[in-house]
């Protein structure tokens, strides 16, 4: 690590940031050796919330940056903060740098547009940065890519970024993928931040807290794909409200425990008289604690099981630890995901909630690697929960709600068949013989990289020999029929089968 920075904005308190920054301008009425956005005092502010400057390393910001520099294929990623007159690097992979003046820093230029990731194909040939130092002396960027760091009050923090030593063009898969790392590193920045706010001791709370990040670093790793972003956050959601309701709950049970405790202290000295118990009595209102007190860990009790129920499911999803062929319940893991999943089948403005309706048979174990086959499951259950984000499909009648059915049986002792049928708007049959094409979606622009159904084909046909079929009726549904053998002998060193699709009349 470097030195403590010499920001002068490292040591204030956050009531004093605007009035520094007015002193400052009255010291240096010149403009400032970089670019910077209009709400830079209240994004300062906003930074120095976090108190990551200057800390030490973390792991799970490391993670990312490992991830972000393999999926982008370059040798360089970092989480960069831009400080006052620097920009510091929280998690650096493939240089040893830790922060860089702000003048310096093509990042200072990536936040002022913080819905976008900034691409520099080739910076000798922007007359932005042709004579950076960090251009015309080491490291020699040439490429740069960054995803701004944006929480949510909408203020860019940093960015997560990667660079190379030579010109290179960048994918919209690439960049798509660079933008879901970055909503990562907030999800990161936030959990840290809502750690450090706790003040009693929450160790379970922080394991199971551990526990997700890690399990998010494997999914990432897994998956490689933009559409983990929406799940996290789906995830999130679902945690955050059991946390919150237990932390805010705490203080009203040690006030309950200190009472009763002070009367019970009281009672055992012998030295009160039973007015002086009655007072006790009436001043705690000891009557609606014990009503109150069993209620109110009954309920938190609920809210740990709800945690421990999310992240059972994110442990059987992504098979943490397991390497290779494994015999699994596959009901299990079908579960698991329609657990990860469940935030989106709730109720919005918009639209009422999704049914899941599960009609499991009698299967055996079945050999599989669970966590390829996991991402397959958990992609064809998301695009049936995006086929219904507009409600049923128009041929149903107005009462019929949004379902989803998952169907499992054992075909002539030798397979198992899983269909997951939904009753949405359906695909178009010029549609359904390109939808396992890869970049291929049937989506609008902007809600898919048109990578899922391409990636769990290679999954089941070409990694577990199996077939997949699609059935649709356009204002009725469809139906996706996945046939799995229940004894893989060698995985991944198949022949291709082809898939099977069947087009309605």
């Amino acid at each position: 690590m470097g030195s403590p920075s010499k920001t002068p904005y490292a040591n204030l308190a956050m009531s004093n940031i605007i009035e520094f920054q007015a002193a400052a301008t009255a010291r240096r009425p010149e403009q400032p050796a970089f670019p910077q956005p209009a709400n830079e005092v209240a994004r300062l502010a906003a930074l120095l919330e976090y108190d990551l400057l200057d800390s030490l390393p973390e792991q799970d910001f490391d993670d990312l940056t490992a991830i972000a520099a393999h999926i982008c294929d370059t040798p360089i990623a970092l989480v960069s903060l831009l400080d006052g007159d620097r920009q510091w690097f929280k998690s650096h992979h493939g240089i040893d740098a830790t922060e860089t003046p702000r003048e310096h820093a093509f990042c200072a230029h990536a936040i002022l547009q913080p819905n976008e990731v900034m691409v520099v194909p080739n910076a000798l040939e922007d007359e932005r940065f042709t004579h950076n130092p960090l251009v015309v002396n080491d490291p020699s960027i040439r490429f740069y890519a960054g995803a701004p760091l944006v929480n949510a009050e909408g203020m860019p923090l940093g960015t997560l970024c990667v660079i190379d030593k030579t010109p290179r063009m960048f994918t919209p898969e690439q960049e798509a993928a660079l933008q879901a790392l970055s909503r990562q590193v907030v999800a990161q920045m936030e959990l840290r931040r809502q750690a450090r706010h706790l003040q009693q001791d929450k160790q379970a709370l922080q394991t199971a807290l551990r526990q997700l990040r890690d399990t998010q670093t494997s999914l990432i790793q897994s998956e490689k794909m933009a559409a983990l972003g929406e799940l996290v956050g789906g995830m999130a959601h679902e945690l955050n409200n059991p946390v919150t309701f237990i932390h805010g709950n705490l203080p009203h049970c040690q006030r309950y425990i200190r009472d009763l405790l002070a009367f019970i202290a009281l009672y055992q000295s012998g030295a009160a008289s039973d007015d002086e118990l009655q007072a006790c009595v009436a001043e705690i209102d000891l009557d609606y604690i014990v009503q109150d007190l069993p209620a109110l860990f009954s309920s938190m009790k609920k809210g740990a099981e709800r945690v421990q129920a999310i992240l059972q499911a994110l442990q059987t999803f992504s098979h943490h630890a397991e390497v290779g062929v494994k015999n699994i319940n596959l009901h299990d893991d079908l579960d698991a995901v329609c657990e990860l999943l469940h935030p989106q089948f709730q109720a919005t403005e918009n639209r009422p909630p999704i049914q899941l309706v599960k009609q499991y048979g009698d299967l055996p174990r079945v050999a599989c690697l669970p966590s390829q086959l996991n991402q397959a499951w958990m992609q064809l259950v998301k695009n049936a929960v995006d086929a219904l984000r507009q409600n049923a499909g128009c041929h149903h009648s107005e009462e019929t709600l949004p379902q989803i059915t998952i169907t499992t049986a054992v075909r002539d002792d030798q397979q198992i068949q899983v269909t997951i049928a939904d009753n949405g708007i359906g695909i178009s049959p010029e549609r359904q013989s390109k939808i396992f094409e890869p970049f291929y979606t049937n989506q609008t622009v902007g809600m898919g990289m048109g990578m899922g159904l391409a990636t769990s084909y290679q999954i089941i046909v070409n990694q577990h020999q199996g077939a997949i079929a699609c059935q649709s009726w356009q204002g009725w549904g469809t139906t996706m029929t996945v046939t799995l053998p229940l004894h893989a002998p060698c995985p991944l060193a198949a022949p291709h089968q082809q898939s099977s699709l069947v087009v309605a009349p």
